[in-house]
C-alpha cells in the first residue's frame, strides 16, 4: 500500500499492477477470451503507439463512443498512456447529444464502433464532427479508419508502433490532487429536458474515487468481479481503478441479459455482481425463474458473494428479497458524475444500515448536510446534502454551471437531500428537483415511493408531481402490478394502506396511474420522471 500511495496518474497504477501481479487475469469476456494485467498493459503500449502514429498525444482531445469490449478498455489506457484528454460518449446515445458533446468538447479525434447493434455510428459522427475531425472507426472491437487516412498497414487491427519510440509517460500535473491540475477526462451528464453538462477530471480525481471503492468493498485477488454497464459510464474506470488496486479480475460483458450474465457468471465463478438497483431486481427475477425451470439446480450462481451498485434508491424490501433469493450480501453506494465515489456500503455493515442507509463516505469524501439558510444540519436533519475530497470533479465545462454549483467555502451542491445518522451512514430522502410542493408545502416523492413499493400488489414505483389549479402541484402514483392478471389496484386502496403505513394525509396521492412497465434509461437504466410528467400533464 505504501507504493500505491505514491502513484498519482493512471498509467503509474497500471504498470504497478502489470508488474505485481504479472500472468494474473484481469479480463474474461462472454466470448470465452481472457487477458491479464500485464498483457493489458503491454497490449497497451502498442496501441499507444499506433495512436501517436495517428497524430494522438499529450492533451490531443478524443472522444471515444465505444461498446463494452476488453479492447475499449485497451484503447482507454492507451490514451491515458499518452496523456491524451478523453471524452467517453455512452453508446446508446444518438445525434442531438453527440452533436452537442463533439461541438463542445472540440474533439480532434472520435473513437466509434462502426456498425454496432444495427446502427451506424461512424455515419453519424461523420456527419456530426467538423472537417477537421479524424473519425476512427472500429469493427469487430478493432479499430478501422479511412484507408486513405490512416497508416499502412492491417486495418483491421488497432494501430500499432513501437513502443520504444514513446515519450516518457505523462507524470502528475502540479497541484493536481484534489482536483486541481489539467484534465484528462470529460465525462457528460445525460440530461432529458436540456443540454448534457461537460464534467472534467483529472486522473487523480477517479483515482481517489476508485481507491474508495476498492476500500469499501474490501476485495482481494481470490475474487471475481463483473462489468455489464456501459464502460463509458464514469463507473467504467471506477471500476477499473478498484481492480487495479485491488488485484482481482472481472468478466466484462458487452451488454447485459440476465440470463446470459448469470450463465457466464457462474462458469467464471463470479463473486462481485450487480451495477444498479435495476440490476439487483433483473437478477432476482433470473433467480426465480431458474429455480422454477430447475428446482434442484441450487443457487443462479453459487460462488456469488456481494451485489454492489448504485446509481438510483434501493427499496429496503429489494434489499430484502434479493439477498434472500441469492443468497448474498448486497452492498450500494452513492456517487455521480462529479463524484464518482461519495458512500459506500460495505460487507461488515449490518442489515439495518445496508437496506436503510447508502453507507457511510468512502476514504477522502467529506460529506456535508446544509441547511437552506446555509447552516450545517445536525445529525439526523435533512438538508442538501454537500461535498468535498480529492474524488471532486475539477469544473464543469461550462463557467456559470460551476459558479452555481460551488459554495464560497468551495463545497460542491449535489442537488440531493439527505441526512446523516448517529452512526455516520448516509440517509438519501430525494432530489432538490423531486420534490413535490402541494399547497406550499415540499413533499419528497421518494419517501412516499418507498411506502407504496411496500403494497404488495405493486411491483415499482414512481411519485411525480403534476400541474393542478388549486394544490399548485398534485401527487401522482405512477406503479406497475405485481400481478399483471390479479383487479387492479384503486386509489382507494393505495390510500388505505399508506395511512396504515403513518403518511400524513397531506402526501397521499390524488391521483394513481397504472402501467405495464416504467420508462427507463441512461447507462443505469434510471426511471424517465419527466416522461412521466410530461404523459400524465398532456
Amino acid at each position: 500500500m505504501f507504493e500505491l500511495a505514491r502513484i498519482h496518474t493512471l498509467w503509474e497504477l497500471v504498470e504497478y499492477r502489470a508488474r505485481v501481479s504479472r500472468g494474473a487475469p484481469m479480463f474474461f469476456d462472454g466470448d470465452g477470451r481472457s487477458v491479464t494485467f500485464d498483457g493489458m498493459r503491454d497490449e497497451a503500449l502498442r496501441v499507444a503507439a499506433g495512436f501517436r502514429e495517428l497524430g494522438i498525444g499529450a492533451g490531443t482531445r478524443v472522444a471515444w463512443q465505444l461498446p463494452t469490449r476488453i479492447e475499449t478498455v485497451v484503447a482507454s489506457l492507451a490514451l491515458a498512456r499518452l496523456g491524451a484528454v478523453q471524452t467517453p460518449v455512452i453508446p446508446l446515445h444518438r445525434e442531438r447529444e453527440v452533436g452537442f458533446i463533439l461541438a463542445e468538447s472540440a474533439a480532434e479525434f472520435v473513437l466509434v464502433p462502426g456498425v454496432w447493434r444495427g446502427f451506424d455510428h461512424t455515419a453519424m459522427v461523420r456527419k456530426l464532427a467538423g472537417d477537421g475531425v479524424r473519425v476512427v472507426s472500429v469493427a469487430g472491437g478493432l479499430p478501422q479508419g479511412d484507408p486513405g487516412a490512416l497508416p499502412q498497414g492491417d486495418p483491421g487491427a488497432l494501430p500499432q508502433g513501437d513502443p520504444g519510440a514513446l515519450a516518457a509517460a505523462a507524470g502528475a500535473d502540479e497541484g493536481q490532487a484534489g482536483g486541481a491540475g489539467r484534465a484528462s477526462w470529460v465525462y457528460y451528464t445525460s440530461g432529458t429536458t436540456s443540454s448534457p453538462k461537460g464534467v472534467e477530471h483529472t486522473d487523480a480525481t477517479l483515482l481517489a474515487g476508485g481507491i474508495g471503492l476498492a476500500t469499501a468493498l474490501g476485495m482481494s485477488a481470490d475474487d471475481i468481479g463483473s462489468i455489464a454497464f456501459p464502460y463509458a459510464h464514469i463507473a467504467g474506470p471506477d471500476y477499473v481503478i478498484a481492480m487495479l488496486v485491488s488485484g482481482f479480475p472481472a468478466v466484462m460483458l458487452e451488454s447485459f441479459e440476465p440470463g446470459h450474465a448469470a450463465a457466464v457468471y457462474r462458469r467464471h465463478g463470479v463473486t462481485m455482481a450487480g451495477g444498479s438497483t435495476a440490476f439487483y431486481q433483473a437478477f432476482l427475477d433470473e433467480s426465480r425463474r431458474y429455480r422454477q425451470r430447475l428446482p434442484r439446480a441450487g443457487r443462479l450462481i453459487p460462488s456469488l458473494r456481494l451485489l454492489s451498485g448504485g446509481g438510483a434508491p434501493m427499496p429496503p424490501e429489494l434489499y430484502a428479497a434479493a439477498g434472500r433469493e441469492l443468497d448474498c450480501a448486497i452492498v450500494h453506494g452513492y456517487g455521480m458524475t462529479e463524484c464518482p465515489m461519495i458512500t459506500m456500503g460495505t460487507p461488515y455493515d449490518s442489515d439495518e444500515q445496508l437496506s436503510r442507509t447508502v453507507g457511510k463516505p468512502v476514504v477522502g469524501a467529506q460529506v456535508r448536510i446544509v441547511l437552506p439558510d446555509g447552516s450545517e444540519a445536525g445529525t439526523g436533519e435533512s438538508g442538501e446534502v454537500t461535498l468535498k475530497g480529492a474524488m471532486l470533479f475539477r469544473r464543469y465545462t461550462n463557467p456559470a454551471l460551476t459558479a452555481a454549483a460551488f459554495a464560497p467555502d468551495g463545497s460542491f451542491r449535489t442537488g440531493d437531500l439527505g441526512y446523516l445518522r448517529p452512526d455516520g451512514h448516509l440517509v438519501l430522502t430525494g432530489r432538490l428537483k423531486d420534490i413535490i410542493i402541494r399547497k406550499g408545502e415540499n413533499i419528497s416523492a421518494q419517501e412516499i415511493e418507498e411506502l407504496v413499493r411496500t403494497h404488495p400488489a405493486v411491483a415499482e414505483a414512481a411519485v411525480i408531481g403534476l400541474p393542478d389549479r388549486e394544490r399548485g402541484e398534485r401527487v401522482c402514483a405512477v406503479v406497475t402490478p405485481a400481478d399483471p392478471a390479479a383487479p387492479p389496484l384503486t386509489l382507494a386502496a393505495l390510500t388505505a394502506h399508506l395511512r396504515a403505513a403513518g403518511l400524513m394525509t397531506q402526501k397521499l396521492p390524488e391521483q394513481l396511474e397504472i402501467v405495464g412497465e416504467l420508462p427507463r434509461g441512461g447507462p443505469l437504466n434510471k426511471v424517465l420522471k419527466a416522461s412521466l410528467r410530461e404523459r400524465y400533464t398532456a
